[in-house]
């Protein structure tokens, strides 16, 4: 940590990130700490005596540092809270793949490390600045190739959910937010003030879609209508409400939604594959 005439210092508390500004020098730089880890004092720094009889305006700010054995347990119903807008998609400076959300509801009660669902993606805020309502979460390699997050950009809309608490009504069904994979808008239909939406989806996820059974689109908590096998598609139906407040709609023929299939029928499959059931037939 040293001494450098950038404009701007950090004070650093287990509560988040604060920053005043000053208009000369800075106390501190950030930005290339030594290899020793020591405090290197500059000379020349000569605070304004002015400074005494003023009151720097702290705007709240809150940083996390995710680590790799960081593990998010959490469950989402599906029930959309609100759409936020993108601000940013890129890297961080801190050479991380980084998503800046602008919301307001879920940012009501937010804690760093808690888990928001993003168009079905469960992520974690590692950032969050309550006066200007948004938030920024860490995106991993693996979330860019298995979801459809990477075709976000500036002002898009996304669905927003926070995490299932003990307290919550169950509206929708158990999500996970961990999203199987992706599926392709081949159709929107409207009937009346309803809208029939649907998708194409790889063999080996139409697998564990069924009529009248539960999937997660962008998050949302829908029912399957039909399933399509010989064109591996599914079809869904939203209703005049639900149109108004989730991004599905706002999408277009050809774009990419993010699927996660009930949990039921992969526990199914597991147990039947692994000889669960014969070792019962057989006790």
């Amino acid at each position: 940590m040293s001494f450098s005439n950038s404009t701007s210092f950090s004070l650093f508390s287990l509560s988040g990130t604060q920053r005043l500004t000053t208009s000369n020098a800075s106390i501190f730089n950030l930005g290339s700490p030594p290899s020793n880890g020591h405090v290197k004092f500059n000379p020349n720094f000569n605070p304004s005596p002015l400074r005494l009889f003023f009151t720097t305006k702290e705007r709240k700010t809150s940083k996390l540092r995710a680590t790799a054995n960081q593990i998010v347990k959490s469950l989402f119903t599906g029930i959309v809270e609100e759409m936020g807008e993108v601000i940013r998609l890129g890297y961080g400076e801190d050479g991380g793949f980084d998503l800046k959300i602008r919301a307001k509801l879920v940012l009501e009660d937010v804690k760093l490390g808690d888990s928001i669902s993003i168009n079905g993606t469960c992520l974690t805020v590692a950032e969050f600045d309550a006066e200007l309502s948004e938030f920024r979460v860490g995106l991993a390699p693996e979330t860019l190739r298995k979801t459809s997050l990477i075709e976000l950009e500036p002002g898009s809309l996304v669905n927003l959910e926070r995490a299932l608490q003990p307290s919550t009504r169950m509206g929708g069904h158990f999500v996970q937010g961990h999203v199987d994979g992706t599926g392709e808008i081949v159709s929107l239909d409207p009937e009346g003030d309803s809208l029939w939406v649907k998708v194409k989806t790889a063999p080996d996820l139409l697998k564990y879609i069924v009529p009248k059974g539960f999937i997660a689109v962008d998050g949302t908590s829908l029912t399957v209508v039909d399933v399509y096998e010989e064109e591996n598609c599914f079809n869904f139906m939203l209703v005049k409400y639900t149109q108004q407040t989730v991004v599905i709609p706002l999408k277009k023929v050809g774009q990419k939604v993010n699927l996660e299939v009930d949990i039921l029928g992969k526990y199914v499959e597991r147990l039947l594959s692994s000889g669960f059931i014969s070792s019962i037939k057989s006790s």
